[in-house]
């Protein structure tokens, strides 16, 4: 496959809390600096696509960047919101009919978890108003499943959310920048057992903006291109596990993550032993676990060996979640996603700092996984 698109130029409005700034304005300052990066002015974008859930409609951030007349759609796809706002950006230049576009996420959530509300999910209200729908206890029950059946075990899970703080302790655009060792994680507040408290990502804030243009054009906005090889976003089949299904269903089927990991793999025309460093879905401490096997990066139960082994580690095998994932940046649904792939351009431009994957990474990957069951999976190369 020939390199079509290229991300020309990458932008962040660090994560965490950020009180007296909306969440809009927070992709605003996010395009901003996309813009700069590709030495470009906002009139110089031809289309936009935008994600949020809970911080207002993206296309009204033209009134602040400014009335231009250009294509902005909305994207809303739960937390693959961001990485289906990048595949639509991705798509519109691979399809010819334009040639440079950007790429945008924000949201601004309420302090606590989620809260689920099913009406309008399509579900019954009763559901989620009766406080039978808590995503906390949904992923509880799944990784408790998946341990038993592959011999996962609890402090596995902690290895996870340790090497996650410690990557976002050096990284000075996320939200938790606090080291902590493995037994803090175990001896933090029980939430849904086996995860504890810091097992798990926080609602949060923050903003992420990339330009895209065609590849054969990059040249004039930056000297270190990043090409997009591939990018799938698959739903799921029946039977697969679904955070916001009242039921399980008898049958089995993988979820959404394998499908999306397949086409990707496929239309790069690469597979799993070629990445040098991915970012994976990690709502909480088994979430990346599962998500190390469904990528195609192990079999089902090989990941205790490879957690402690390092494997996972910055200077490891396969360097996952080097920002510290969504367990340290928290998950501001609109810009999770985006911010996966900002981290792997850093990273493919050698321009990570603390954090950079040693020996030069050529090849990257990002995945992330929303309810009810949709999953997107990108893959770039220098």
């Amino acid at each position: 496959m020939s390199d079509d698109v290229a991300i020309v130029g990458i932008g962040i409005h660090p994560f965490g809390r950020h009180e007296g700034v909306s969440g809009m304005e927070q992709g605003a300052i996010a395009i901003r600096k996309a813009c700069e990066d590709a030495k470009i002015k906002w009139s110089d974008l031809q289309f936009a696509f935008g994600g949020s859930v809970a911080a207002g409609s993206p296309d009204h951030m033209v009134s602040q960047m400014g009335l231009t007349g250009l294509q902005f759609i909305n994207v809303v796809n739960g937390c693959a919101t961001g990485g289906s706002a990048l595949i639509s950006t991705y798509n519109t230049i691979k399809s010819g009919a334009y040639d440079i576009g950007v790429a945008v996420g924000f949201d601004k959530h309420e302090r606590g978890a989620f809260r689920v509300q099913t009406g309008k999910q399509g579900e019954r209200d009763w559901y989620g108003g009766s406080g039978m729908a808590l995503t906390t206890q949904f992923f509880g029950m799944k990784i408790n499943r998946y341990m038993e059946e592959y011999g996962i075990t609890q402090s596995s899970l902690a290895k996870v959310a340790s090497k996650a703080f410690r990557n976002g302790s050096k990284n000075e655009n996320a939200w938790r920048r606090e080291a902590l060792g493995e037994e803090e994680v175990l001896q933090s507040q029980m939430l849904s057992y086996p995860l504890t408290q810091y097992m798990f990502c926080s609602p949060g804030e923050g903003g992420v903006a990339l330009v895209l243009a065609r590849a054969d054009q990059a040249h004039k906005y930056t000297d270190k291109p990043i090409f997009l090889k591939s990018a799938v976003v698959k739903s799921r089949r029946y039977g697969s596990f679904e955070v916001l299904a009242p039921s399980l269903a008898l049958d089995y089927a993988d979820g959404p993550t394998v499908d999306a990991s397949k086409a990707a793999f496929e239309a790069a025309g690469i597979g799993p032993e070629d990445i040098d460093v991915a970012q994976l879905q990690d709502t909480e401490s088994g979430a990346e676990i599962m998500h190390m096997a469904e990528n195609g990066f192990c079999k089902h139960g090989e990941q205790e060996k490879m957690l402690a082994d390092g494997d996972t580690e910055i200077n490891g095998r396969l360097p996952v979640n080097t920002d510290g994932g969504c367990l340290a940046n928290g998950e501001p649904v609109g810009a999770s996603g985006l911010r996966q792939v900002y981290e792997n351009v850093l990273q493919l431009r050698g321009q990570a700092g603390k954090r950079q994957v040693p020996n030069n990474p050529k090849v990257a990957y990002t995945h992330v996984y929303g309810a009810p069951g949709i999953s997107g999976v990108t893959i770039l190369s220098a």
